[in-house]
C-alpha cells in the first residue's frame, strides 16, 4: 500500500478543520476543533496558524477562537458556477417544484454526509424559499444519504455502517434494518424513501453516470395516499433522474 506524505497528510488534516464550521458554529477555538477533528490540540494550533496565514481562517482575538474567511466562499462560488451538473439539473428543478408543488434537492457524498447542491422547496404560502447551499445531512439517516450508499462497493458499504454504528448505537438494530432495505430497494427499483423529518416523506435516486451524486423529492406525507407516492412521485423522480442525466 502507498504511504502517504507528510505533506498530503497535514493537507488532509487542515482540510478536516475547515470542514468542523457550520451554520451555528461559525467560531470555534482550538480546544472545540481538536475535539470535532479528533487532532491533537498542537496539530490543531499549528494548522490554524496556517490557515489564517493562508487568509482561510479569520482569527478573533477577543474570542480567542476562529472563524472561516472570504476565500472559502470565493472558492464555494466557484464551484457553483462550474458544476455542470448544477447547471444541468437547477432548471428541472425549478421547474418540477413549480409545477408538482413539491420540494427537490441536489445532493453529493462527502464523508459521512451528503451536502445540498441545492435545494429548491415550497412553504406553506406556496412561496419558493432556498435552504442554503453547502447545508449538510446525515448520511445513514435520509433517503439521499441511503441512495447514495446502494452505490458503493459492499466493502465500503460495510465500513461506512460500522461508522455509522458507533454513533447511533442506541437505535442500531432498527436503523441497520432501514438502511439495508433501502440499499435493495434502490439495487431493485433504482429508489429508495425515507421520512427523516417527521410528517415528511422523501424519495431518493443517484443520478447515473455521475458517482457520489443523487437526487430527491419530498413533500408533507398528508398530501398523498400511500398509492399516489408509489405510482406518481416514483414517476416524476425518474423522469426528473434521466431527463437530468440525458442533458449531461
Amino acid at each position: 500500500m502507498e504511504r502517504k506524505s507528510p505533506a498530503n497528510r497535514s493537507l488532509e488534516r487542515g482540510l478536516a478543520l475547515l470542514r468542523a464550521f457550520r451554520p451555528g458554529s461559525t467560531l470555534l477555538g482550538n480546544g472545540e476543533l481538536a475535539e470535532r477533528t479528533g487532532l491533537p490540540r498542537a496539530t490543531v494550533s499549528r494548522l490554524t496558524q496556517t490557515l489564517v496565514a493562508g487568509g482561510f481562517l479569520q482569527h478573533d482575538q477577543a474570542a480567542r477562537a476562529y472563524r472561516l474567511g472570504a476565500p472559502v466562499l470565493s472558492l464555494a462560488y466557484a464551484m457553483r458556477q462550474g458544476s455542470e451538473i448544477l447547471r444541468a439539473a437547477l432548471p428541472l428543478m425549478r421547474e418540477t417544484a413549480e409545477n408538482q408543488r413539491i420540494n427537490v434537492g441536489l445532493a453529493c457524498a462527502d464523508g459521512e454526509e451528503m451536502i445540498y447542491l441545492e435545494s429548491v422547496r415550497r412553504h406553506r404560502a406556496s412561496m419558493f424559499r432556498h435552504i442554503t447551499a453547502g447545508s449538510r445531512i446525515p448520511m445513514e439517516l435520509t433517503s439521499l444519504g441511503r441512495a447514495h450508499l446502494a452505490t458503493l462497493p459492499k466493502a465500503e458499504v460495510e465500513r461506512m455502517l460500522a461508522l455509522f454504528r458507533a454513533r447511533r448505537r442506541a437505535h442500531w438494530p432498527a436503523l441497520q434494518k432501514e438502511i439495508r432495505a433501502a440499499i435493495a430497494a434502490v439495487e431493485r427499483n433504482g429508489y429508495c424513501r425515507a421520512s427523516w423529518q417527521p410528517g415528511v416523506i422523501a424519495l431518493a435516486a443517484p443520478l447515473p453516470g455521475q458517482p457520489g451524486y443523487v437526487m430527491n423529492i419530498s413533500l408533507a406525507t398528508e398530501r398523498l395516499s400511500e398509492q399516489e407516492i408509489k405510482t406518481g412521485l416514483v414517476s416524476l423522480l425518474r423522469g426528473l433522474v434521466q431527463e437530468v442525466a440525458a442533458r449531461l
